[in-house]
């Protein structure tokens, strides 16, 4: 594969999902049916206005489903992926695994 196509394909990545904390969040969700406000915050080491950022994002992309309730009067938010999400959160990995098997084969031309 010429140098050209391997670095296109790196710059054609989904930038969406390949922002570190948004790409933090998308691979928890992935491992786990849904996942509380609270523990994503706790395991991405995110500030709450942080992480509802990211989460807003996600969810105009329609790659995340926020969920409001309770849980007795204590507001509780579940996240969940949506079949979108988990679409392309895989692509997304196997594009990153692509382009590393790639990317070592890949000598510059002088």
């Amino acid at each position: 594969m010429s140098e050209n196509n391997v670095f296109k394909k790196i710059r054609g990545l989904n930038r969406t999902l390949h922002e570190p904390s948004r790409l933090a969040i998308m691979t928890v969700l992935a491992s786990c049916e849904s996942a509380d406000f609270l523990f994503l915050r706790r395991i991405t080491s995110m500030s709450k206005g942080n992480l509802s950022s990211h989460l807003s994002k996600l969810e105009k992309e329609k790659l995340v489903d926020i969920r409001k309730t309770y849980e007795g009067k204590k507001p509780l938010t579940i996240i969940s992926l949506t079949n979108n999400g988990k679409k392309a959160i895989k692509n997304h990995w196997d594009q990153l695994e692509e382009l590393k098997k790639q990317s070592s084969d890949w000598k510059p031309e002088f």
